[in-house]
Formats: C-alpha cells, structure tokens, sequence
C-alpha cells in the first residue's frame, strides 16, 4: 500500500490557500461502487470561517449523522448543485468518465438560495480534475482534510441515499434501501431469483448465471 505523504504542513499550506479566495467551493461524489443506480456528485460552497462540528467524511459517519447534518449544511451553504449519471451512461461512458462528467455538471450547476447561478473562485476536488477553466485543486483524501468537500460529500451521499431508498419502495424485493445498490450476498440473490431491473449497471455484473433472468422489468417511466 503507497504510503500517504500528505503532512501538517501541507494541511496548513492548503488552509492558508483557501484563505485568500472568497468563494471556495468543494467537490465530491458518492456512488461509483454499487452494481445499480446513479453516480452523483455534489459541489458546494460554505462560508468562510464558519464550520459546523461533526462534519466529515460522509464514510465516517453513521446515516443517521449524515442526515442530521445534511439541512444544517444546506442551511449555512451559500451554494450548491447536484450532478448525476445513471447507470446506462455509466456503462456508455465507464465509471470514472460518468463520475466527472457528474462533478462537472455539478459544478455548472451552482446556484444560490434564490436560484442564481454562482461561480466560484477556487474549486477543491476529492482526487479528480474536472473540465473547468476555473482555478482547481485535486486533493487526495480531500473528503477528511477540506470542510467544502466534507460538506459535497455528505450531500452527496443523502441525496443518493435517498433515492435508492426510493428505488427500495418500487421494487420491494431488492432491498435498495438497505444496501443502496451496493453489490450484497441479498442483492445478488435478489438478481438471480428476480432478474436485472433497468437500474442495474450491466458493465458492473459479472458473476456467472446472472443473466439466466436478464429480462428487464417493465417500466415504462424509464424508457
């Protein structure tokens, strides 16, 4: 395993930076893993000075946390925006292409509370690039060490969240909702008792005998 270089003073380095610029506005996704459902990136920006106790990496924290934060968060945030590819783009484009486009789009989305687009002054990402000319920073492990992008993650992730919760209502007998599209011994049992849903990355599954029921389940509001 690479050995993690980052040190106090490159955090230090990275704070001052964020200093000198007014609107500094974090990126992050949720979503590349799960053989069903979106990739979904969030991109936001939180005001100077100010941060909310038991922010995080939305990995560290208990759905429970990430949930109670997530309108706390939206409450103080002075921007934010949502970007999204769903699983035929993912298994068009590949993960890692449909992930940037989802940040890029998020971070075009920008909008205050108003509904007025924002543009940023600094864009930190959590490990990418994204297509922008604006000035942007990757950060590895950006989701712990810059609160913007703690913030984008947890938003992400409830918002994807609550969506495969949504997924889990239609289609009772997959359990989304427990396991968000995550590849699960009950998920994959789910697949080879019920067939693919159109939700189902097809590039994602692999696993012998799987497509024995690869009829997809009619729907006609995805078509």
């Amino acid at each position: 395993m690479k050995r993690d270089s980052w040190s106090p003073e490159d955090q230090m380095t990275l704070e001052k930076e964020i200093e000198e610029y007014n609107l500094v506005c974090g990126i992050d996704e949720v979503g590349r893993g799960p053989i069903a459902g979106p990739v979904l990136a969030c991109a936001i920006i939180m005001p100077s000075g100010k941060f909310l106790p038991g922010v995080k990496d939305s990995k560290k924290l208990t759905e429970k946390k990430r949930e109670s934060l997530y309108d706390l968060i939206l409450s103080q945030c002075l921007a934010w925006g949502i970007g999204m590819r769903d699983e035929r783009a993912i298994d068009q484009m590949n993960i890692r292409q449909a992930t940037l486009a989802a940040m890029k789009d998020a971070l075009e989305s920008l909008h205050d509370k108003e509904g007025n687009p924002v543009v940023p002054d600094l864009v930190l990402v959590d490990a990418e690039h994204v297509d922008t000319p604006l000035l942007q920073r990757s950060i590895i492990k950006g989701d712990d060490r810059v609160y913007a992008i703690s913030c984008a993650s947890i938003i992400a992730k409830v918002t994807r969240d609550r969506m495969m919760v949504r997924y889990g209502e239609d289609f009772p007998e997959y359990g989304f909702e427990n396991h968000k599209g995550y590849g699960t011994k009950f998920h994959y049992q789910a697949i080879e008792k019920y067939g693919l849903l159109p939700i189902h990355r097809m590039s994602f599954i692999h696993r012998e005998g799987l497509f024995r029921h690869a009829q997809y389940k009619d729907d006609q509001n995805r078509k």
